[in-house]
């Protein structure tokens, strides 16, 4: 049988925090449970977000908490090259079209467009009707530009295939959930100046490392229909998905980095120790 493989990959972005450690400890326990392994994946794409410092804390961070990982360590800043590869592809099938949209351009008339699962107004497609020429000679000139994906025609290529996945909780129970991709409209599926994004580079990863088991927080379940998708798009397998609930700050909103939620250093500069968070955690 296939030893199950599970990851923690966390975005070298800011400090870890006890987000984070929640679900670094869920990945370890439902990975000793199942008799499998634990890998650690960072990911690291935004190369102006993502810094060294961040990298090395938060290693150090995961050691004191007492997670335990496979070895090697990946980082996807190595892996440009693969999503490269993935992207020329789909473009070639003709699945992709370049956003030439700036963030002030995508925010006219935002208040009137339907919204994705995580409140962002869908992409009205205006680049979608630009000519090849047009496309050619802007992209030519050295205007930024994003990949879209096409939803209708990716839809229509995966048509009739099985968009289900086994949806799972940490207590062990589970059933089946299909995925909806077209809520989420034209997603893009390599920004400005990386090539890639979060969707296609997890993916593709997951395949990678045969993780067989993704245990994340339940602030990502509605990217498992995008997952989804890209997993049929590109003849890969499905693992199975467990979503936990949330970390939640005294008002009620789920810790960030973005909203300065303490980070695990902090807590150990505040006298913390790795088993009190354990144990605060349920573990």
């Amino acid at each position: 049988m296939t030893t199950p493989i599970f990851r923690f990959a966390p975005s070298p972005n800011g400090p870890l925090h006890l987000g984070h450690a929640l679900s670094a400890l869920w990945n370890q326990r439902l990975a000793e449970e199942a008799g499998g392994q634990c890998l650690l994946r960072i990911e690291d794409i935004d190369q102006v977000r993502c810094r060294p410092e961040f990298i090395a804390a938060a290693m150090d961070d995961l050691h004191w908490l007492g997670f335990r990982r496979q070895e090697p360590v990946l980082r996807q800043s190595t892996r440009f090259a693969c999503y490269r590869a993935v992207v020329d592809q789909l473009q070639a099938r003709g699945l992709l079209y370049p956003c030439f949209c700036t963030r002030s351009q995508l925010s006219i008339n935002s208040d009137n467009r339907p919204k994705d699962p995580d409140g962002v107004p869908l992409y009205d497609q205006r680049c979608k009707s630009l000519t090849k020429d047009a496309q050619t000679q802007r992209i030519a000139a050295g205007e930024p530009y994003a990949l879209r994906l096409d939803m209708k025609k990716a839809l229509a290529e995966v048509a009739g295939a099985d968009l289900s996945f086994e949806d799972a909780k940490t207590d062990g129970t589970s059933h089946r959930s299909i995925a909806d991709p077209a809520i989420w409209g034209d997603v893009v599926v390599a920004r400005k100046n990386i090539g890639t994004c979060y969707h296609l580079s997890v993916v593709i990863d997951d395949a990678f490392q045969g993780v067989t088991d993704i245990v994340r927080g339940m602030d990502l379940y509605r990217s498992t229909d995008i997952h989804v998708l890209l997993q049929r798009l590109l003849g890969l397998p499905t693992p199975r998905y467990v979503h936990h609930p949330l970390m939640l700050d005294a008002s009620g909103e789920k810790l960030s980095k973005s909203r300065g939620s303490s980070g695990l250093a902090d807590l150990r500069r505040q006298g913390k120790t790795a088993a009190g968070i354990r144990a605060q955690l349920g573990f």
